[in-house]
């Protein structure tokens, strides 16, 4: 399966990422069988301590995911931030709590002038292992 985003979704996801820092952010990210990304769907984080994890405000999942069938979207990835990274990886918490074993998990690490966004695939609450992902063009 190809990840592709276009350059809007990521600008959409470092924009969410720089709002909420110091904190880290997190969403969903809907689109096709395929891999494509269609929408980016943020989330409020509503962990107890957002600084150093995040945990999608349910309500929002739940949003999110009505959305997705109604536009017939698939859930292909997640995203959230590292906001002190320069170069992010899934943190032990972030694979233990990676519910989601078919979806690919964006960090956007934020400790360099320039936002890193990094893609994995986190297996089976053990490990990770980076993926290659592709930005195009926009399609507008």
């Amino acid at each position: 399966m190809k990840n592709n985003l276009t350059r809007n979704h990521v600008d959409q996801i470092i924009a969410h990422a720089r709002e909420a820092s110091p904190h880290e952010c997190c969403g969903l990210i809907g689109g096709t069988a395929n891999g494509t990304v269609q929408t980016i769907y943020r989330a409020r984080n509503v962990a107890a301590d957002p600084a150093v994890t995040y945990e999608a405000a349910p309500e929002d999942l739940f949003a999110a995911q009505r959305a997705m069938r109604e536009r017939g979207e698939q859930l292909i990835a997640i995203y959230h931030s590292h906001p002190r990274a320069t170069d992010p990886q899934p943190s032990p918490t972030d694979v233990r709590l990676a519910y989601y074993p078919s979806a690919v998990y964006f960090i956007v690490g934020l400790g360099s002038e320039e936002p890193c966004v990094r893609a994995f695939r986190i297996k089976d609450h053990e490990g990770w292992e980076s993926i290659e992902y592709k930005v195009t063009g926009d399609l507008d």
